[in-house]
C-alpha cells in the first residue's frame, strides 16, 4: 500500500512538471520590491503581447538583441537572453533583475502587466493583472492550439497568508500562480493576481532563528564550562 502511494504521489508531482506554458512571467520577488524577472514565449506572442518584433515576421524580428534592448530601455538589468527551440518551435527567453516591481507595468516590456507592492500594516500586499495589450481574435493564428497556456508565477520571499484565486494555490510554501489558455488572452480576459505576505523575509526570519538557536547554545555550553570551573574550584579548596 505505501508503495503504490508513493508512486501515485511520484505521479502526480511528474504529470505537474510537464505542463507546458507558450508564454510566461515568473517573478523572484524580494521584501523591498525588488526581484528577478523571467519572461519565456514563442516570438509571435512576445509580438502580440508586449509588440517586439513585426507582426508579419516575428520570428526575424523579435530576436535576442530586440528583446535585450526592450528590457534595458524599461531600465532592467539583463541577465540572460536565449532563443530555444521546443516541439519544432521557438522560444525566446529573457531573464532580468529589476528595482522596484511597482516600476515595472506600462514600461516598454510590460505593457501587459500592471503590478503593484504595498505596506498594509505588518503585511506587505501583492496585486495586479494581466491582460493583452488590446483584443486580437485575428492573433489567435499566432497558437497552433487556441488552448495552449499563459502563465504568471511569483516566488514570494515570505509567509503566505492569502491570495487571489491562484490555480493551485500556494505551492511550496511561498509559489503562487494565474494561469488562462491562449484563447482566452486574445479574447481580451484580464488576470487578475493577488497575495497577501507576511514583512519578513523567510530568509531572514530564518536566518534570525538560526542566530537564536546558537547563541543559546553557546550561552548553555558557557555555563556549563562555568559551572565546572567553579566545582573544581570548590574541589581545589576542599582538599587545601
Amino acid at each position: 500500500m505505501l508503495g503504490r502511494l508513493i508512486a501515485v504521489v511520484v505521479l502526480a508531482a511528474g504529470l505537474h512538471s510537464c505542463v507546458v506554458y507558450e508564454y510566461e512571467h515568473e517573478f523572484w520577488l524580494r521584501v523591498d520590491g525588488s526581484g528577478t524577472v523571467n519572461v519565456t514565449g514563442r516570438p509571435a506572442l512576445w509580438t502580440a503581447f508586449k509588440g517586439l518584433g513585426r507582426p508579419e515576421d516575428p520570428d526575424a524580428t523579435a530576436t535576442r538583441e530586440s528583446a535585450r534592448a526592450l528590457f534595458e530601455r524599461s531600465g532592467l538589468r539583463v541577465r540572460r537572453v536565449t532563443l530555444t527551440r521546443r516541439r519544432g518551435h521557438s522560444y525566446l527567453f529573457v531573464s532580468a533583475d529589476f528595482r522596484d516591481v511597482n516600476a515595472l507595468g506600462g514600461t516598454p516590456a510590460f505593457p501587459d502587466l500592471k503590478l503593484a507592492l504595498n505596506s498594509e500594516g505588518e503585511r506587505l500586499r501583492l496585486t495586479g493583472s494581466w491582460s493583452p495589450r488590446a483584443k486580437t481574435p485575428a492573433a489567435l493564428g499566432t497558437a497552433d492550439d487556441p488552448q495552449s497556456l499563459m502563465a504568471v508565477r511569483f516566488h514570494l520571499p515570505s509567509r503566505v497568508y492569502e491570495h487571489r484565486n491562484a490555480f493551485e494555490g500556494v505551492e511550496r510554501g511561498n509559489i503562487v500562480g494565474w494561469r488562462q489558455t491562449l484563447g482566452e488572452a486574445f479574447a481580451g480576459d484580464r488576470l487578475e493576481v493577488g497575495a497577501l505576505m507576511d514583512r519578513r523575509s523567510i530568509l531572514k526570519s530564518t536566518v534570525g532563528l538560526f542566530g537564536v538557536a546558537i547563541g543559546g547554545g553557546l550561552s548553555l555550553l558557557a555555563l556549563a564550562l562555568y559551572l565546572v570551573h567553579r566545582k573544581g574550584r570548590r574541589e581545589r579548596e576542599a582538599t587545601a
